[in-house]
């Protein structure tokens, strides 16, 4: 499942609740089997039913804080930010890393905000002191320079998941960003 990755979220954005959270106790545990961290997308209270290890929270969703008193002690919480603005403001909020993009263009977010490139890594980076995790339209081919522009990190999805082989893309998304470990 993790195919060497660390962090894997699981996103289902329609079908029913039992389904959902289903799914994400399969995750979870194909997560744990590979020595990999889940994390559910939106949904504190599908995180703490199935035991993942924390939830990544949009703009829309419920506020760090209080799924923060949902979730269990160690609980990670992530938290999507756009622009370096938001990147600051989640500086209070109890999370424990931020999210920032769109770097690049991507198809996979049809709804995506606007590209902030390089540049909005750079300015997002410059107003969080919390660790700093890049997404949209990231590859191998460019991982690098999104790290040289302040992040610790990438999220992608297409990268890996159109590829025919998910572990040999993990290790050139790793190697392309310095991640040897």
């Amino acid at each position: 499942m993790c195919g060497g990755g660390r962090l894997v979220q699981i996103r289902v954005k329609a079908g029913a609740d039992a389904a959902f959270l289903a799914l994400a106790r399969e995750a979870v545990a194909a997560a744990r089997a590979e020595g990999g961290l889940l994390m559910v997308n939106d949904r504190p209270d599908v995180a703490l039913l199935a035991e993942a290890d924390g939830v990544h929270l949009g703009q829309d969703d419920l506020r760090p804080r209080d799924a923060r008193s949902l979730l269990k002690a160690g609980s990670l919480i992530g938290l999507s930010t756009h622009d370096a603005a938001q990147a600051e403001a989640a500086g209070a909020e109890p999370v424990d890393y931020v999210a920032v993009g769109p770097v690049f263009a991507t198809s996979t977010k049809p709804d995506a905000d606007p590209v902030i490139g390089l540049s909005g890594v750079r300015a997002a980076r410059a107003r969080t002191h919390l660790p700093l995790v890049a997404i949209g339209g990231i590859t191998a081919e460019n991982a690098g320079s999104v790290i040289e522009a302040g992040a610790d990190g990438v999220a992608v999805v297409s990268a890996v998941m159109a590829e025919p082989d998910v572990a040999a893309a993990v290790r050139r998304l790793r190697a392309a960003i310095g991640d040897t470990g």
